[in-house]
Formats: structure tokens, sequence, C-alpha cells
């Protein structure tokens, strides 16, 4: 079974047997390969909390920065949510119209 359905069947079943998803969250987190997987994609989820807030900070809304890149709503919204593959030029686009800089490394 994919993680995608057992983390959707567990939702279901969190009522029943958790209050809140920390705790959800945390219990998941004991679970190796579970932990393995959020590490792997801590990068991406940093980039994304990190383009929300700028563009928040500056009241744009996801179609206010469409605009201004010159891309659909549909395609700021799906990078928000982390289902994009943006190139490194549509992500340099999006960090000088939100006054950020773009900073990529290799780490050893």
């Amino acid at each position: 079974m994919s993680y995608e359905i057992e983390f959707i069947n567990d939702l279901m079943d969190m009522r029943k047997t958790m209050t809140t998803f920390r705790e959800y969250f945390a219990k998941k987190m004991d679970d190796p390969d579970f932990r393995k997987g959020v590490e792997e994609l801590e990068p991406e989820y940093t980039l994304v909390r990190q383009l929300i807030q700028a563009r928040k900070e500056l009241n744009l809304t996801q179609q206010d920065l469409a605009e201004r890149v010159g891309t659909k709503q549909g395609n700021i919204s799906r990078l928000e949510r982390g289902n994009a593959n943006p190139s490194l030029l549509f992500l340099k686009k999006i960090a000088n119209i939100l006054g950020r800089k773009l900073t990529i490394t290799l780490e050893k």
C-alpha cells in the first residue's frame, strides 16, 4: 500500500484513536520509514513555507503572483502545495518578484 493511501486511511481513523494531527504525526514519526520520507522531503517543504510566507508578507494572492510571474494561478497553487517540479529559472523568477534571493547549496 502506498504511503499516501496509508496516510489517508490513518486520517480517517484519527477521530477514533487520536485527538489532534500533531499527536498523529508524532506517532507516525516513530516509524523509521515514515521519518526517513519526511526528512527527505524537508528541503522542499522548507522552500514552500518560505515562498508562501514571502508572498503573504507582500500581501499578494496566488493570482497576483501568477500574473507577475507570467503563469497561471494553478501553477502557483501546485507549487505551494508541493505538487510541482519547477525549474530553477521559474524559482529564480519568483524569488526576484518576492524580493528574495534563491540560494542552492550542495552539502557533503
